[in-house]
């Protein structure tokens, strides 16, 4: 954690900085995603949708997240 609270992820590929004691449906919401329309994966391993709001970010992770689309 940085001097200002702040934690260093990747996102897609992105580098940002969330504030410390973010959890995951917190981070998908700060991007503007329904996190039940969402898949997780952190560093290499998909988190339970059920989880998202109990797992931590942690400084350094790496984050894949896909939006599902409905359609028909």
């Amino acid at each position: 954690m940085s001097a200002d609270g702040t934690l260093s992820v990747t996102v897609n590929g992105q580098h940002r900085r969330v504030a410390g004691g973010t959890s995951i449906a917190e981070l998908v919401a700060e991007l503007g995603l329904a996190p039940e329309k969402v898949a997780v994966e952190r560093n290499l391993e998909i988190v339970p949708r059920s989880t998202l709001a109990e797992v931590m970010v942690e400084d350094g992770d790496d984050y894949e997240i896909v939006t599902f689309v409905g359609g028909g």
